[in-house]
């Protein structure tokens, strides 16, 4: 059975830091394109970034360029999005999803992804 698992969220001061990790079980991620999406309360889920299979490309959204870093350990079948210097709008599930669609470059398109994780909470707030 194909699984993502999302886990290092939690609530966070602005200015602050989280990591989030993406674990895959019963398939290995080499061969996907993993992105990072968030919805907040009331809003359409939208993306955040993503990474190619071999982690030669990845894509940001403009709203968190030169402060979220996405990475990727196949040898750990894991992607990890390391988010700084938060902002309380940046409050938000967040969902890691794989996609077979991608293999160059990757786009933030929610309809190209196959396989979600259940996602993880990450509040910004003092």
């Amino acid at each position: 059975q194909l699984q993502l698992v999302e886990s290092g969220g939690g609530l966070v001061q602005p200015g602050g830091s989280l990591r989030l990790s993406c674990a895959a079980s019963g398939f290995t991620l080499d061969y996907f394109a993993i992105g990072w999406f968030r919805q907040a309360p009331g809003m359409e889920r939208e993306g955040v970034s993503c990474i190619t299979g071999s982690g030669g490309s990845t894509n940001y959204a403009d709203s968190v360029k030169g402060r979220f870093t996405i990475s990727r350990d196949n040898a750990k079948n894991t992607v990890y999005l390391q988010m700084n210097s938060l902002k309380p709008e940046d409050t938000a599930v967040y969902y890691c999803a794989a996609s077979v669609g991608y293999r160059f470059m990757c786009l933030m398109r929610p309809d190209d992804y196959e396989t979600w994780g259940q996602g993880t909470q990450v509040t910004v707030s003092s």
